[in-house]
């Protein structure tokens, strides 16, 4: 009887949370989701949206006119902030750019090298081995110029940053190899900035989220809106375009071999399923005449 109980209570627990993010996922109750939210520390207060990425799935390909944008915004908006000094400038060549292309870009960079002859340290112009810099020369300067808080490394955030999707959703994924979580979540707090809900205040230099993962606000400003970046090739220049671009950019950033890991394991698994079949006709073959 105990263990019916418990039984009972533990599902009416999992259906209250689930009533709760789903309204917060509809956007009808923020306040409820954020009362709910302080008191468990689960964040964020909305599930991030679902993008339709070109590199989902198993077959997927990266967009290279999407990549050239996004690192277009990148350069442009995020740069002043966030380092990426994890990938160097010559990959951009896998994004369709010639060697001279790439050397033309890097070379509007400041890298500090050295030391010299007289063993001081010195700056000059990038080189396609050099990494995307940091636009501060330390963590210190750079929560010092932004309200205390130091703008992360995004080389990485695309595979760092992700929302646990949670019941049935993740056994869903083991299916449809969804690994966007990253890109769906910087696409969505890119995009997700708002006025918070009725009587509820933000610290000041703070600005409110529901889809950051780290509470209900965060330090970073609204970065980029509407016609903020200039495209070459007539797609639109809006907040939404500018989210998927740089969040694909970020997501290339993090995995450059994406498309190579997918081709990979498609052949894997063709030799598995070959490899399962051949041992089964195998073993027939081999049984077929021995004695019962």
């Amino acid at each position: 009887m105990n263990k019916f109980v418990t039984s009972i209570a533990l599902i009416a627990a999992i259906a209250t949370t689930a009533m709760t993010a789903a309204r917060a996922e509809d956007g009808h109750d923020l306040a409820t989701a954020i009362e709910h939210a302080q008191e468990t520390g689960h964040y964020p207060l909305l599930k991030p949206k679902n993008v339709d990425w070109s590199f989902a799935g198993l077959f997927g390909k990266y967009d290279k006119a999407q990549l050239q944008r996004g690192l277009k915004v990148y350069s442009e908006v995020c740069s002043a902030c966030h380092s990426m000094n994890l990938v160097p400038f010559r990959t951009l060549e896998d994004l369709g750019y010639s060697e001279d292309q790439v050397k033309s870009f890097a070379a509007n960079y400041e890298v500090e090298d050295g030391p010299n002859a007289e063993g001081e340290m010195f700056t000059r112009p990038a080189i396609p081995a050099d990494h995307f810099p940091s636009p501060f020369p330390n963590a210190e300067s750079a929560a010092y110029a932004n309200n205390g808080a130091a703008p992360p490394d995004v080389s990485m955030i695309a595979k760092a940053r992700g929302v646990e999707r949670g019941f049935p959703t993740f056994i869903t994924d083991i299916f449809t190899q969804y690994q966007e979580g990253g890109p769906d979540y910087i696409y969505s707090l890119l995009t997700g900035y708002q006025e918070p809900p009725e009587g509820y205040t933000v610290a000041d230099g703070n600005h409110f989220n529901p889809y950051f993962v780290g509470g209900t606000s965060l330090a970073m400003a609204k970065p980029i809106d509407d016609g903020f970046v200039t495209y070459d090739d007539g797609s639109p220049e809006t907040l939404d375009q500018y989210a998927k671009d740089v969040s694909a950019f970020l997501m290339w950033a993090a995995e450059p071999h994406l498309e190579d890991r997918k081709s990979m394991g498609f052949m894997v698994l063709m030799f598995l399923a070959l490899f399962t079949v051949l041992m089964y006709l195998t073993k027939k073959a081999v049984f077929a005449n021995q004695p019962h």
